[in-house]
C-alpha cells in the first residue's frame, strides 16, 4: 500500500441502514442487537439523508418523560442527526486519518454525487496504516549521512 491509497479498499460497503420513517424503537433494537453504534439514513434511492447514532437513541428515550408524553414515540427522521460530515472515496487513508485525528467523531459515511457508498471507521483506517511501507520521498540534506541503505 502507498501513503496516497484511496480509502475504497479499506471502506465497509455491506452497511446496516434505516430509512426515516422507520420506528425509532424499531432502529434501536436493531442497533442493540447487531452492536452497533449507529447507521446511516437514506431515502428510496440511496442518497444519505441523516446519520442515526446511539446518542440520538437516548435522546428519543430521555425526551419523552421530559415533555411529558411517552418515551420512544417517533421516527428514525424525527431523531437523527441531518448535519452529517462525509468523505469521498478518493480520500487517501492519511486524509482521513488526519479527520479523525482532530474530530470527535467515529466513523464517516463515505459519500459521491449524494449517493451513499459505504463507512469508513477509526478501525478501518488503522487496518490500513499498518499495511502501510514507509517510503522516502524526499531525504532532506542534513539526513544524508544517515539514509538506511536500501
Amino acid at each position: 500500500m502507498t501513503q496516497t491509497e484511496s480509502i475504497s479498499k479499506y471502506m465497509a460497503t455491506k452497511l446496516i441502514t434505516f430509512k426515516a420513517e422507520t420506528n425509532i424503537q424499531e432502529a434501536m433494537k436493531i442497533i442493540v442487537k447487531k452492536k452497533i453504534s449507529g447507521a446511516p439514513v437514506i431515502d428510496d434511492s440511496g442518497r444519505l439523508i441523516g446519520l442515526l447514532s446511539e446518542k440520538d437513541c437516548i435522546r428519543a428515550v430521555l425526551e419523552g418523560p421530559y415533555n411529558q408524553r411517552p418515551s420512544m414515540i417517533g421516527t428514525v427522521g424525527d431523531f437523527m442527526s441531518t448535519d452529517v460530515r462525509t468523505v469521498h472515496p478518493d480520500k487517501t487513508v492519511l486524509d482521513i486519518a488526519l479527520e479523525f485525528a482532530h474530530s470527535q467523531y467515529k466513523r464517516f459515511p463515505v459519500v459521491q454525487n449524494g449517493r451513499l457508498l459505504g463507512q469508513i471507521s477509526r478501525v478501518d483506517i488503522l487496518t490500513a496504516i499498518l499495511k502501510i511501507t514507509p517510503e522516502l520521498k524526499m531525504v532532506p540534506s542534513s539526513w544524508k549521512p544517515r539514509v538506511p541503505a536500501q
